[in-house]
């Protein structure tokens, strides 16, 4: 897992909100596919940190949360 500081240090890649985000300021993520990596940033905090995960971690990490 790495943290990168800037939107610009991880290239031009398409993020993906939620769709359970309603626009009305609550807790939301973005999603964005990178080579070898899902990224994974704050939408109110575009320009912050990126978190960076593995292949391997995005699928443990999904299967948890679908666990609630």
């Amino acid at each position: 897992m790495n943290a990168q500081r800037t939107e610009s240090s991880v290239g031009d890649v398409a993020w993906f909100k939620s769709s359970y985000s309603t626009g009305n300021g609550g807790e939301c993520v973005e999603v964005a596919a990178a080579p070898g990596a899902v990224l994974v940033r704050d939408s109110k905090a575009p320009a912050g940190p990126v978190l960076s995960l593995g292949p391997r971690a995005w699928s443990a990490f999904v299967e948890l949360a679908a666990r609630g």
